[in-house]
């Protein structure tokens, strides 16, 4: 990995303490792909109504930047981005109201420009040379992607032995089975996943099933002491 020694920018502290903040009230945060913005409303109100008050839309489909301004109505939910890989993806998810701003690896660039805009910043990095490079920028908490391939709970043990202090987010195999195994672990500061949220039930419009799943999701994780 070639790189450029890095410097953290103006709002990073704050935003690091506002992160952790936010992950502490959210321990279950769901990740959103939606094909229209009405979908994304109607997903926020049953997350809400389950218990869960954040949702990670993704820059998967055309209609990332629209479901994200469109679920500013949604009482209760607080809505961030995923799948953001480019500076030109923070600008629309800041513009269409994003409070924080999630990719599925590292990059400097969009951390540096997520930061500058005064939003939340949650690279994934999946070892510790990527660590190394977001500490560099200021970030405590990374998110851990794909978890399940890349050795799930112990992997993260492992990383957390050599970066005391850094917070994870595991995200990709976590499910309703296991989700306990992982927010059973003190440096896990929340968990991402799409299975209460899954485009099957989204295409339906089942939103009762997608509350159900949000409030089963909210009682393994007060089970855990979140």
């Amino acid at each position: 990995m070639t790189r450029t020694t890095e410097t953290p920018g103006p709002n990073a502290s704050t935003a690091s303490s506002s992160l952790t903040a936010l992950l502490a009230a959210n321990p279950v945060v769901p990740v959103v792909v939606v094909d229209s913005a009405q979908d994304g409303v109607n997903v926020g109100k049953a997350l809400v109504a389950g218990g869960i008050t954040t949702a990670e839309v993704t820059f998967r489909t055309a209609a990332g930047a629209d479901a994200i301004r469109a679920m500013q109505e949604v009482e209760g939910l607080t809505v961030g981005a995923g799948t953001v890989i480019n500076t030109a993806q923070v600008e629309a998810a800041v513009a269409a109201g994003a409070k924080y701003i999630v990719s599925p690896g590292f990059s400097a660039d969009v951390v540096r420009a997520t930061q500058d805009a005064g939003v939340l910043s949650l690279p994934a990095c999946s070892d510790a040379s990527w660590i190394m490079a977001a500490l560099e920028l200021g970030i405590d908490t990374v998110k851990f992607f794909p978890a399940s391939v890349n050795g799930g709970v112990p992997a993260i043990k492992a990383l957390s032995a050599a970066f005391p202090g850094l917070g994870f987010v595991p995200t990709g195999g976590v499910n309703a089975d296991n989700l306990a195994d992982y927010l059973s672990v003190d440096v896990i500061r929340a968990c991402g996943g799409s299975w209460m949220v899954k485009k099957d039930l989204v295409a339906a419009g089942d939103w009762e099933q997608i509350t159900r799943l949000s409030a089963q999701a909210i009682a393994i994780a007060k089970e855990c002491g979140r």
